[in-house]
Formats: C-alpha cells, structure tokens, sequence
C-alpha cells in the first residue's frame, strides 16, 4: 500500500465516501479499532496494490481502521 497526498480532503470525501451524509472535514468521529476521537480532515488515503482507494483513520498503521470502522465521536 502507498500513501496517497490529498490536496482538497473535502472535495475527495465528497466524490469517494461509500455512505450516505458524507461528513465535513471538521467532525468529529471514532475508530472502533483503536478508539480514538479524531478530526475527519485528519482522515488518510492509501492506494492498495489494485488501484483501490481506502479512506482510513489517521492512525490506520497502528490500528487498520478504515472509514467502515467510523463512528460518532465518544464523549
């Protein structure tokens, strides 16, 4: 996997998020791997050896977590 610069993380969660309510660069969510709260414009991007590109946590190489493994921010 390769680490991909992102230039407008807006713009791109926009065209990329799998789900509905695609969420702003400034929310708050949780990974559920590695429970951390963080700023969604933190997020990272990999490109997988088939061209496939994963929206995951910002600590994704300590924790694996991907934009499936987010959740509303815990208090």
């Amino acid at each position: 996997m390769e680490e991909i610069s992102i230039e407008d993380k807006q713009k791109f969660l926009n065209e990329h998020y799998p789900f509905k309510n695609v969420p702003k660069i400034t929310d708050i969510k949780n990974c559920m791997h590695c429970g951390e709260n963080f700023i969604v414009g933190d997020y990272k991007v990999f490109k997988e050896n088939s061209g496939f590109l994963s929206i995951c946590c910002p600590n994704v190489l300590e924790c694996g977590g991907t934009v499936i493994d987010w959740t509303d921010w815990i208090d």
